[in-house]
Protein backbone atom coordinates (compact mmCIF):
# COMPACT_ATOMS: atom_id res chain seq x y z
CA UNK A 1 0.00 0.00 0.00
CA UNK A 2 1.33 3.41 -0.91
CA UNK A 3 1.41 6.03 1.78
CA UNK A 4 -0.99 8.44 0.05
CA UNK A 5 -3.53 5.83 -0.99
CA UNK A 6 -5.70 4.81 1.96
CA UNK A 7 -7.38 1.45 1.37
CA UNK A 8 -11.12 1.20 1.82
CA UNK A 9 -12.74 -2.17 2.27
CA UNK A 10 -16.19 -0.98 3.30
CA UNK A 11 -18.47 1.40 1.37
CA UNK A 12 -19.64 3.00 4.60
CA UNK A 13 -16.02 4.04 5.25
CA UNK A 14 -16.30 6.61 2.47
CA UNK A 15 -18.88 8.64 4.39
CA UNK A 16 -16.85 8.55 7.58
CA UNK A 17 -13.41 9.43 6.16
CA UNK A 18 -12.10 12.45 8.05
CA UNK A 19 -10.49 14.16 5.07
CA UNK A 20 -13.17 13.73 2.42
CA UNK A 21 -13.75 17.09 0.77
CA UNK A 22 -17.54 16.86 1.20
CA UNK A 23 -17.30 16.30 4.94
CA UNK A 24 -14.58 18.88 5.72
CA UNK A 25 -16.96 21.77 6.32
CA UNK A 26 -19.52 19.72 8.25
CA UNK A 27 -17.04 17.78 10.36
CA UNK A 28 -16.87 18.70 14.02
CA UNK A 29 -13.57 19.17 15.77
CA UNK A 30 -12.73 16.41 18.21
CA UNK A 31 -12.16 17.66 21.74
CA UNK A 32 -9.18 16.11 23.50
CA UNK A 33 -8.71 16.75 27.19
CA UNK A 34 -5.17 16.92 28.49
CA UNK A 35 -4.76 14.33 31.20
CA UNK A 36 -1.27 15.35 32.17
CA UNK A 37 -0.44 17.49 35.17
CA UNK A 38 1.00 20.52 33.35
CA UNK A 39 -2.32 21.75 31.96
CA UNK A 40 -5.24 22.53 34.27
CA UNK A 41 -8.27 21.09 32.48
CA UNK A 42 -10.99 23.44 33.64
CA UNK A 43 -9.28 26.81 33.20
CA UNK A 44 -7.27 26.05 30.06
CA UNK A 45 -8.21 27.71 26.79
CA UNK A 46 -8.75 25.17 24.03
CA UNK A 47 -6.86 25.61 20.81
CA UNK A 48 -7.50 23.98 17.46
CA UNK A 49 -4.93 21.80 15.75
CA UNK A 50 -4.88 19.79 12.54
CA UNK A 51 -2.91 16.55 12.77
CA UNK A 52 -2.03 13.81 10.30
CA UNK A 53 -2.55 10.29 11.60
CA UNK A 54 -1.96 7.44 9.16
CA UNK A 55 -2.40 9.76 6.17
CA UNK A 56 -5.68 11.16 7.43
CA UNK A 57 -6.21 14.71 8.64
CA UNK A 58 -7.99 15.24 11.96
CA UNK A 59 -9.12 18.48 13.55
CA UNK A 60 -8.50 18.36 17.29
CA UNK A 61 -9.18 20.80 20.08
CA UNK A 62 -7.52 20.82 23.47
CA UNK A 63 -5.67 22.97 25.98
CA UNK A 64 -2.15 21.94 24.92
CA UNK A 65 -1.30 21.71 21.19
CA UNK A 66 2.14 20.21 21.88
CA UNK A 67 0.56 17.42 23.90
CA UNK A 68 -2.02 16.78 21.17
CA UNK A 69 0.77 16.62 18.62
CA UNK A 70 2.65 14.16 20.84
CA UNK A 71 -0.42 11.93 21.18
CA UNK A 72 -1.09 12.09 17.45
CA UNK A 73 2.49 11.15 16.64
CA UNK A 74 2.26 8.18 19.02
CA UNK A 75 -0.94 6.91 17.41
CA UNK A 76 0.47 7.44 13.91
CA UNK A 77 3.67 5.56 14.81
CA UNK A 78 1.70 2.67 16.34
CA UNK A 79 -0.53 2.40 13.30
CA UNK A 80 2.45 2.40 10.94
CA UNK A 81 4.22 -0.25 13.02
CA UNK A 82 1.12 -2.46 12.97
CA UNK A 83 0.71 -1.97 9.21
CA UNK A 84 4.37 -2.72 8.60
CA UNK A 85 4.30 -5.99 10.55
CA UNK A 86 0.86 -7.15 9.46
CA UNK A 87 -0.87 -8.16 6.29
CA UNK A 88 -3.98 -6.02 6.58
CA UNK A 89 -4.36 -2.84 4.56
CA UNK A 90 -7.72 -1.84 6.03
CA UNK A 91 -7.08 1.33 8.03
CA UNK A 92 -9.86 0.54 10.50
CA UNK A 93 -8.28 -2.82 11.33
CA UNK A 94 -4.87 -1.17 11.61
CA UNK A 95 -6.37 1.41 13.99
CA UNK A 96 -7.99 -1.27 16.16
CA UNK A 97 -4.78 -3.31 16.32
CA UNK A 98 -2.80 -0.17 17.19
CA UNK A 99 -5.36 0.65 19.89
CA UNK A 100 -4.96 -2.86 21.30
CA UNK A 101 -1.18 -2.39 21.39
CA UNK A 102 -1.55 0.95 23.17
CA UNK A 103 -4.08 -0.57 25.61
CA UNK A 104 -1.65 -3.42 26.32
CA UNK A 105 1.11 -0.92 27.10
CA UNK A 106 -1.27 1.02 29.35
CA UNK A 107 -2.36 -2.06 31.31
CA UNK A 108 1.24 -3.24 31.66
CA UNK A 109 2.30 0.17 33.00
CA UNK A 110 -0.67 0.25 35.38
CA UNK A 111 0.29 -3.19 36.71
CA UNK A 112 3.91 -2.07 37.15
CA UNK A 113 2.75 1.09 38.93
CA UNK A 114 0.48 -0.92 41.22
CA UNK A 115 3.31 -3.37 41.99
CA UNK A 116 5.65 -0.48 42.78
CA UNK A 117 3.01 1.18 44.95
CA UNK A 118 2.57 -2.12 46.81
CA UNK A 119 6.34 -2.40 47.30
CA UNK A 120 6.52 1.17 48.58
CA UNK A 121 3.63 0.54 50.98
CA UNK A 122 5.26 -2.64 52.30
CA UNK A 123 8.59 -0.82 52.63
CA UNK A 124 6.98 2.03 54.57
CA UNK A 125 5.14 -0.43 56.84
CA UNK A 126 8.34 -2.37 57.52
CA UNK A 127 10.31 0.79 58.30
CA UNK A 128 7.52 2.09 60.51
CA UNK A 129 7.48 -1.15 62.47
CA UNK A 130 11.29 -1.06 62.82
CA UNK A 131 11.20 2.55 64.02
CA UNK A 132 8.41 1.73 66.50
CA UNK A 133 10.46 -1.17 67.87
CA UNK A 134 13.54 1.06 68.16
CA UNK A 135 11.50 3.77 69.89
CA UNK A 136 10.02 1.23 72.31
CA UNK A 137 13.53 -0.03 73.10
CA UNK A 138 14.81 3.49 73.78
CA UNK A 139 11.78 4.33 75.95
CA UNK A 140 12.19 1.06 77.92
CA UNK A 141 15.88 1.84 78.47
CA UNK A 142 15.02 5.36 79.67
CA UNK A 143 12.40 3.99 82.10
CA UNK A 144 14.94 1.61 83.61
CA UNK A 145 17.55 4.35 84.00
CA UNK A 146 15.18 7.01 85.29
Amino acid sequence: MKRNEPHRNHPQDDAARPNDAASDSARETAEVSAAHKDVPQQDAVSSNLVVDIYDQMYHLRGPDPKYLQQLSALVDAKMRAVAQHGTTVDSLRVAVLAALNIADELVTLQQQRDALAGNVARNIKSRTETLAEMLDAVLDANRKVG
